[in-house]
């Protein structure tokens, strides 16, 4: 069982800028609602070509991070054929191990894995998101004097273990979740971005 998946990280959230959770503190009001998806511009699973490919959850935190028992819904790209979408699954089940077993493991309850169209886009640092009809999100980075991206390394708490991310800004960010309970359409709150590298040898 061995993976390795190269590409990028849209996250946005309902906490204020910049998010708590990554130092592992409480959210900003108390639970978070998020919608986050991983782009792989290439990679392989177990020998299975999953380049061009994407995989998104929106999610519910009811506490602190760390405290686990998220209830999330899982999506994967409409492109996707079913080997594909299953090698994919079975990553984001935790099945196949590695560095992303840290993040699966604080997940107490998937309702429902869903392919759905997915929309994911990064142009000069400003990125795009939508998710079926369920999340649409518009964000961008903040830089610094030099107009290198703001990066965050070496954070209690990652959705890309092991790689730097971007704080940045959601310009708008709607989720709309009957399974979670959630619908929401919010401006000006926390994003995060990321160019990852994941590997797993078996």
């Amino acid at each position: 069982m061995a993976y390795r998946l190269k590409g990028s990280l849209l996250e946005v959230c309902t906490c204020k800028i910049l998010c708590p959770c990554w130092v592992g503190e409480d959210p900003d009001f108390g639970d978070c609602k998020s919608a986050m998806a991983w782009h792989f511009d290439e990679g392989q699973v177990d020998g299975i070509d999953i380049g061009g490919r994407t995989v998104a959850l929106a999610v519910h935190i009811p506490g602190n991070v760390l405290d686990g028992n998220w209830r999330v819904s899982m999506f994967i790209d409409d492109g996707a054929s079913d080997e594909q979408a299953e090698a994919l699954q079975a990553v984001y089940s935790g099945e196949k191990g590695g560095p992303i077993v840290d993040l699966i493991s604080l997940i107490g309850e998937v309702t429902s894995v869903e392919r759905v169209p997915i929309v994911f886009t990064v142009e000069q640092g400003k990125g795009n998101l939508v998710i079926g009809d369920v999340a649409e999100a518009r964000l961008e980075p903040y830089r610094g004097p030099t107009g290198e991206v703001t990066t965050l390394t070496n954070t209690i708490f990652s959705t890309v273990p092991g790689s730097p991310a971007y704080a940045g800004k959601a310009e708008n960010f709607r989720l709309k979740s009957k399974p979670l309970d959630i619908d929401l359409e919010i401006q000006g709150h926390n994003a995060i971005q990321s160019d990852f590298l994941m590997e797993h040898a078996a």
